[in-house]
């Protein structure tokens, strides 16, 4: 269909007439007025126009040889592809009002009687072209800002470079159906230059040169703030960017949330934007797309603030211990989720070794700081000499006083000097794994209340520990799968454990090979070989 700015502009007409001399007549006419005529003696001929493409209008007479023009109408208004399609009928002898009433309900859109004035068949086409294509032009911006919303919801989703880059390139193909170019600043830093051939094609991403965004921004925004729109000709796009896929004339648009940030850069052909509806979603979606990528950025830099203070928190090495083997792994949860309250600690005190893992409740730099609060006061308790419980029984009053209302599971395990017997205390945490000398497992699963609420904590547990036992301490994040009982997955590790390696190191990177992949929580592992 035509695709000219003019609402009246020159049109493709498909005039169906039996009489030559009438079709001759109606055809010169719109010839003269700068329209192109497509001509059809019957209502087969007609409807074969149709099939191989859509004019801008259909003149239909009325009395064809092998259909009337009402039944042409009528299937050209109940085919979906061709429904839009204007229909003016003309006739000289269904001339009644009945006529023109049945013409108009079975799908006409006017309804002229011959012999007609040529001015009046001229100003019904150029009406009926009016509100035709105002009526497109509306349809086809109501479709594009529903891309407009998709687009903004999956930039604004974006939970990484890779997500962002699809979201802002491939949300801008979408709007305006067309090849499309994002270039921005990744959150690490890095220049970005993200392709799109079409929709709904995957983006092609590949590293830019870091003064490719400031070159882009000096065209239409400079150094300023907010977004702008430049039309930049072929020869200056290949010059800006020589290795880019758009290779014609290009629209430009370029958004900066504030002085002194990187600007978000998108660009489409210039024929994919035809007009000011176009443009101004285009600017839409880059400031959507700026907006995003600051937030983007700007979670980023809290997230690894919050990781560097998480670490922090954590031992960075484990004691030496004679006669026990110690090994340790911690994972972070996705880039994408919040940090967790996960710890763990190996401690020598005169009572023998300590080893402890805990998981303060919730995901947030609360549960961080919590957890290094924790982990510092139970050492301090520790090296007093408190045994298991007494240290349970003074965190429960710390976190009474300084945290109320946060919890956290934590289970000790003293094993003696002599290594020989282990007092196990456990606060509500994941029960620890013992691994007979004969290779058998099984979990101590007797516990006590979470800390923070306030209940008093049973004595330790004690058990035999011959040389050759193994221990093996984790947090949930390690073996908890959603929608799976807690207890399956325990039993599936336990059972794992029976072929796993024995040696300390290699365990840990097996454990974490096998249950540890692409979970949204910390991971901690702390294992103990006696000998």
């Amino acid at each position: 269909m035509a695709d000219d700015d003019s609402d009246t502009g020159p049109a493709t007409i498909l005039v169906i007439d039996d009489s030559d001399t009438n079709r001759y007549v109606l055809a010169s006419w719109l010839r003269r007025s700068g329209h192109t005529v497509l001509e059809a003696s019957d209502a087969a001929q007609g409807l074969a126009h149709l099939a191989a493409g859509l004019p801008d209008i259909a003149i239909i007479d009325v009395r064809l040889p092998d259909m009337s023009g009402f039944d042409v109408s009528e299937r050209i208004k109940q085919d979906p592809r061709t429904a839009g399609l204007p229909v003016i009928q003309i006739s000289a002898a269904a001339i009644t009002p009945e006529d023109h009433a049945e013409g108009l309900r079975r799908g006409a859109d006017a309804y002229l009687d011959q012999p007609v004035d040529p001015d009046e068949l001229l100003a019904t086409v150029t009406a009926t072209l009016r509100y035709t294509r105002a009526r497109q032009r509306a349809e086809r911006l109501a479709t594009r800002l529903m891309a407009l919303n998709q687009a903004t919801l999956d930039v604004y989703s974006a939970i990484g470079f890779h997500s962002f880059a699809a979201a802002a390139a491939g949300g801008a193909a979408a709007v305006l159906d067309c090849p499309a170019t994002a270039v921005f600043l990744s959150p690490q830093g890095q220049a970005v230059h993200s392709t799109v051939a079409a929709p709904p094609a995957r983006p092609h991403t590949l590293p830019a040169d870091p003064l490719l965004l400031e070159r882009l921004a000096a065209h239409c925004l400079g150094d300023g703030t907010g977004a702008s729109i430049a039309h930049i000709p072929q020869a200056r796009w290949r010059g800006l960017l020589p290795g880019g896929h758009l290779l014609g004339d290009t629209v430009l648009a370029v958004a900066r949330t504030k002085r002194g940030r990187p600007p978000v850069c998108v660009a489409v052909p210039s024929d994919a934007v035809t007009g000011s509806d176009d443009e101004q979603l285009l600017q839409q979606l880059v400031h959507a797309c700026a907006l995003a990528l600051e937030a983007l950025r700007a979670y980023d830099e809290e997230h690894s603030l919050a990781l560097a203070l998480q670490r922090s928190f954590l031992p960075a090495l484990l004691p030496t211990v004679e006669g026990v083997d110690l090994a340790f792994r911690y994972l972070p949860a996705s880039a994408n989720a919040e940090i967790g309250g996960d710890f763990y600690e190996a401690l020598q005190t005169d009572n023998g070794l300590l080893l402890a893992i805990g998981d303060v409740v919730g995901h947030s730099l609360i549960a961080a700081t919590v957890m290094g609060e924790v982990r510092h006061a139970l050492r301090a308790y520790a090296v007093q000499g408190h045994p298991p419980d007494r240290i349970l029984t003074h965190l429960e009053t710390l976190l009474a006083a300084s945290q109320p209302g946060i919890t956290t599971t934590l289970c000790l395990v003293l094993v003696e000097p002599d290594r020989r017997r282990a007092h196990i205390a456990n606060a509500g945490h994941l029960p620890p794994l013992l691994i007979s000398p004969e290779g058998h497992a099984h979990f101590h699963t007797p516990h006590g209340p979470l800390l923070g609420l306030g209940l008093p904590h049973p004595p330790p547990a004690v058990l035999d520990t011959p040389p050759g036992t193994r221990l093996i301490l984790v947090t949930d994040g390690l073996v908890e799968v959603r929608g799976t009982d807690i207890s399956d997955s325990l039993t599936d590790f336990r059972h794992a454990i029976t072929t796993a390696p024995t040696e300390p190191e290699s365990l840990c990177d097996h454990l974490l090979e096998t249950f540890g992949q692409d979970k949204d929580d910390d991971i901690a592992i702390l294992t103990a070989t006696l000998s």
